[in-house]
Parts: C-alpha cells; structure tokens; sequence
C-alpha cells in the first residue's frame, strides 16, 4: 500500500513541476525581448509621431521602435540601419508591415553585417535618441530621428505564402477550378458530394 500512494504522490510532483514549467515558459514567452532595465528606463508614453516632429526636444530619452530594416550603411565607425517604423506586439516585435509612421536611423558601434541586418528584416531597437539626420528618399529630403543602439533584436523571417496549386489530396479530381483555386487545404469532407 505504501508503494502505491509513494508512486501517486511522486507522480503528483512531477505534474506540479510540469505545470509550474509550462506557466513559467508561458510568462516568459510572453515578455519583451528587451531587458526589464532598459524597458524601465525608456518613455513608454512617447509616440513615435512626437518623436519624428522634434527629435531634438526628446534628445537623451530612452525609446523603444520595432519596423523593417530599409538599408545597413557600414560607416567608419559601426553600422547606420535605415528602418521604416512599424507598430509592436507587447513583446515589442513589429507587426502590420503596411502601415509606418515614417523612418529613423539606429546606429551601432558594432559591425552589423548587411546580409544579415538586409532589406526586408525586421528589428526591434531600444535607444538613445540622438538627435536628426538629413537624407534623401528618391528626390526629396527627409529628417530622420537618429537614435544609439543599446539593445536590439533582429527577428526571425516571416515565410512567404505558397501560390502552388492544392495538393491532389485536397482536391476534389472532377473539379478543375478547385484544383487550382483553393485558398486553403480542406482536410474536411464537404457537405455536399458529385460522387
């Protein structure tokens, strides 16, 4: 009988600590991929907007931006990212790809490699804003903020959606139109059948 409630409560601890894993990985997954210090530091209520129509009034803050690298310049001393400004989940990663309030530049001291730090990525930045640069967008001159990097994070690639046709097992073979128009898999039998 001792072996039986030994075994039970053994196994009772092991759930425990499986759980209290599982609440931990969620808590952590979930939290921002800056350090708790310098996102205790920087100006949460500065937007992005009040930022870009007067640097120079919020020089020193401490902002975080999240957007998608235009251009890595490598200078003489680090490396100069071009990013054009996107919105950020609660973990600070740049989501709605379409929608920018303008661009800034972040500069490292260190050396960014271009084929890595590429058009196209996306980046979160925490920095000190340093000021405004002038530079040129095709024709026309443009301010950007300019901020130093003190933390950054370079997120992984978003997969580019597949414009292959469905796969036969999703098809129905009497059908062409639904053999080569189906938006998504249909795993499912559909309510009504030509069979």
């Amino acid at each position: 009988m001792r072996t039986i409630q030994w075994t039970a409560s053994k196994r009772g601890v092991s759930g425990l600590l499986l759980l209290i894993a599982f609440i931990v990985g969620g808590l952590t997954g979930c939290a921002p991929v800056i350090s708790p210090e310098l996102m205790g530091q920087a100006d949460q209520a500065l937007s992005f907007a009040e930022l870009r129509h007067n640097p120079h009034a919020h020089q020193g803050r401490i902002v975080v931006l999240g957007g998608v690298i235009i251009q890595a310049h490598v200078v003489d001393q680090g490396t100069l990212l071009e990013i054009y400004q996107t919105r950020t989940n609660r973990r600070g990663e740049p989501i709605d790809m379409d929608r920018s309030q303008g661009r800034f530049l972040a500069f490292s001291k260190e050396f960014l490699d271009p084929v890595i730090y590429r058009q196209g990525r996306r980046i979160t930045i925490a920095g000190r804003v340093e000021g405004e640069m002038t530079g040129d967008i095709g024709d026309v001159a443009y301010r950007y903020p300019r901020l130093a990097i003190l933390e950054r994070r370079l997120w992984p690639e978003l997969p580019q959606p597949s414009f292959e046709p469905c796969p036969w097992y999703f098809s129905d073979p009497r059908d062409p139109w639904n053999r080569w128009h189906c938006p998504y898999p249909h795993p499912f039998p559909r309510p009504y059948s030509r069979w």
